[in-house]
């Protein structure tokens, strides 16, 4: 299981770590990682290994086969270190923290948005969510737009939480995803909380978020299209 940095400090943008292993792909595994790997829409980052006598771009970050072992990919053609290197991890800091500030502000259109959502994809520029809406009333461009960004400058805290499986299961609420479920079985399931005790959102989530909404800056519902008899995809955007 690799140590996951990210989850305790969204913020840290390098550090230091040993390499555990190289797999059959070339992926390497070290035991501690600031790197998010790709998971519920969110890519995998992206960085530079370091260490005495080399470098290895990172093209992107995955998880291994079991789910808690995470794989950094190198770029094509560059050399990894050797395992049981001491080496020093830098992120791709500009391009995470937009992940970020994209995240959070689905999080957002979540808050507004009160239906079921059936798929979601984040980017550096924009991301998007599909809802399984049955009524569109009040769900256009510009009361979104508007809406969105009223939350943003209200400078809600975002914060993090734990609970139990078994508290998820009493509260089946919190999940919005209807094709993505939050990973149970390992006694605890990570809440991210957006206002005072979650009072804007709150539901389960593994990504990397802001701190405050403030920090998402402007938005813009982009497009709003139809994917099925009820599926709605809304495309949000950084401005």
């Amino acid at each position: 299981m690799t140590e996951t940095l990210f989850r305790a400090d969204a913020y840290v943008r390098a550090c230091d770590a040993k390499v555990l292993a190289i797999n059959e792909r070339g992926g390497i595994v070290l035991d501690r990682t600031i790197c998010y790997a790709s998971a519920g829409g969110q890519p995998g980052d992206t960085g530079t290994l370091s260490w005495d006598g080399g470098t290895c771009p990172i093209a992107t970050t995955v998880y291994d086969a079991d789910k808690t072992t995470i794989v950094h990919v190198p770029a094509a053609g560059a050399t990894a270190p050797p395992v049981g290197a001491p080496v020093n991890l830098a992120l791709d800091w500009d391009t995470r923290h937009r992940h970020m500030r994209v995240h959070t502000a689905l999080h957002l259109l979540c808050a507004l948005v009160k239906w079921p959502v059936t798929g979601g994809q984040i980017g550096a520029e924009e991301g998007r969510l599909d809802f399984d809406i049955a009524d569109m009333t009040g769900i256009d461009k510009e009361t979104l737009t508007a809406a969105l960004n009223a939350l943003v400058e209200a400078d809600h805290p975002v914060t993090t939480r734990w609970i139990t499986d078994a508290e998820l299961e009493a509260a089946p609420h919190l999940v919005r995803t209807m094709s993505v479920k939050p990973t149970m079985g390992s006694v605890k399931v990570r809440l991210v909380a957006i206002g005072e005790d979650g009072a804007v959102d709150l539901q389960p989530c593994g990504g990397t978020h802001v701190a405050r909404t403030s920090e998402i800056g402007r938005l813009a519902v982009v497009k709003i299209e139809s994917k099925g008899k009820q599926n709605r995809r809304i495309r949000v955007a950084l401005v």
